[in-house]
């Protein structure tokens, strides 16, 4: 249940004073004060930044291409409380213009050898698979010293994230350089934390929400009576992301072989290329050439680059499943998966595979 809130220009004031005490609670000796000092910095900063989207629609002097995206992006989080029984409060209500591509950069690291993240745990959010950061130069210097350790690294770019109900979210410049539909995936997914999450399990909340997303995007279209959207970018994406859900799994069977480390290195990189040689050819003979996918494709791989595909889309079937099974009842779904979430974390895991069926979910 989530605790209402004060407004957020009173909110603002009240941070002012908690926040430097609140910092030094949350400290622990596993993470230093430099970085949860940046942390609660970006934090502030991106409240302070934050103004009612009613405000910037009434100003006419405001660029008449984000208001018209602003006001596009307020029917979406109406449908979210409206349609998906998703929390009715000013998260998404609220805008904020930061002035840089991504809110934060996180960092992901695994073993060489090994596809289980080095987790990071948080009094509130307990443990994630990864560590934010407000600026790419810090999120690169961290790299930089996982490198040095021997583990596999990666960094990407976040356009929004949820404070889970303790703030009210905004929607940041970072959300506004795609379209009013991606604009609306956005806002369902974050939300969608606010509705459910459970400590420690990243894959849990991050596939939660991803099958949240994107049925709240099938039914949004519906909504507005446009054809579901089942065309090229769709299976493109799906196939996509099945063909590196597969490398993951070769790759921890492969893991769990007793091989010297040159032979095991020079299987991970054959399973790589793999991986590449697959894509080319589903893309040359199914794609007609489309090659949105050969950036990320062609850059160096390691194990932490494929970290975030596990962790966002490895329990949508079985979400999709419970959400059939509860007859397409959203209220119905997200009692099912608060049950679910309250499961220890092996039965948990056992539950999301039987309801993905084989075949499905990870290994």
């Amino acid at each position: 249940m989530i605790r209402p809130l004060p407004s957020h220009g009173l909110l603002d004031r009240v941070l002012r004073v908690l926040f430097p005490g609140a910092l030094l609670l949350l400290l622990s000796g596993c993470a230093s004060v430099s970085y949860y000092g940046q942390l609660a910095n970006g934090q502030l900063q991106l409240l302070r930044a934050r103004e009612p989207v009613s405000k910037v629609l009434a100003d006419p002097s405001r660029d008449p291409e984000l208001r018209a995206h602003l006001a596009q992006s307020q029917k979406a989080r109406t449908f979210a409380s409206q349609q998906l029984h998703l929390p009715d409060n000013q998260s998404y209500r609220l805008y904020a213009d930061i002035g840089r591509p991504f809110v934060v950069w996180n960092v992901f690291a695994t073993p060489e050898f090994s596809l289980s993240p080095q987790n990071h745990c948080f009094p509130v959010a307990g443990c994630v698979a990864y560590r934010g950061y407000y600026t790419q130069s810090a999120a690169r210097g961290q790299a930089a010293l996982l490198r040095e350790e021997g583990m596999d690294v990666s960094i990407g770019g976040v356009e929004a994230y949820s404070t889970l109900g303790w703030f009210n979210d905004p929607i940041i410049s970072s959300m506004m350089g795609w379209g009013d539909e991606r604009l609306a995936t956005l806002i369902f997914h974050e939300l969608a934390h606010q509705r459910v999450y459970v400590k420690d399990d990243t894959e849990f909340n991050e596939s939660f929400a991803t099958f949240v997303e994107r049925e709240g995007t099938r039914q949004w279209r519906a909504w507005r009576g446009l054809a579901p959207d089942n065309g090229n970018p769709a299976q493109q994406r799906d196939q996509f992301i099945q063909l590196v859900l597969d490398t993951r799994s070769r790759l921890e069977q492969l893991y769990a072989t007793p091989l010297s480390t040159e032979q095991m290195r020079q299987r991970k990189a054959q399973e790589f290329e793999r991986l590449r040689s697959r894509y080319r050819t589903l893309r040359d003979s199914q794609w007609a050439g489309d090659k949105r996918y050969d950036a990320w494709i062609n850059a160096p791989m390691n194990n932490a680059r494929l970290l975030p595909f596990g962790l966002y889309d490895q329990w949508v079937p079985a979400f999709a499943a419970l959400f059939k099974q509860e007859r397409g009842d959203w209220p119905a779904f997200y009692a099912a998966v608060e049950k679910l979430g309250a499961l220890p974390a092996p039965e948990r895991k056992a539950a999301l595979k039987g309801l993905a069926g084989p075949g499905n979910g990870a290994g």
